[in-house]
């Protein structure tokens, strides 16, 4: 959602016609800027679904964005219902995989809740302050 990712706020009639309303991609779209200023790292989200393997997969998307190294990807497949946060290699050094994981379990339970942009914007946060700031 952010500029250069796979699914990214460009007006694509795939993102208007998305799982969210306009109040929620405002919502995902500042929580994204603010994660973005707060850590300088660049975060992104997918939603729509997932090849399989669906890791191999997530790990493609990232790979495509501008800089991985300094990103991290949320994929999220709702109809599959799978969660991949893929991070890069100097995102790691300050986002390690259970403080991904802890996000991953806090956004499946608002996932599990009906809640996706919710759960959303609040695994943001949490992967933001985790990575603290630059």
């Amino acid at each position: 959602m952010t500029g250069g990712s796979p699914g990214g706020l460009s007006g694509r009639p795939e993102v208007l016609n998305g799982p969210f309303t306009t109040r929620q991609l405002l919502r995902l779209d500042e929580a994204l800027r603010l994660a973005d200023s707060s850590t300088g790292l660049t975060f992104s989200i997918y939603v729509g679904d997932l090849e399989e393997p669906a890791r191999t997969y997530a790990e493609k998307l990232h790979g495509q964005l501008a800089v991985p190294a300094e990103s991290v990807l949320i994929a999220l497949s709702p109809n599959q219902r799978v969660l991949e946060i893929v991070t890069g290699g100097d995102a790691r050094r300050r986002l390690p995989d259970r403080a991904a994981k802890l996000a991953a379990l806090s956004m499946a339970a608002a996932f599990g809740g009906g809640d996706l942009a919710g759960g959303l914007v609040s695994g943001l946060a949490q992967l933001a302050d985790h990575a603290g700031k630059h």
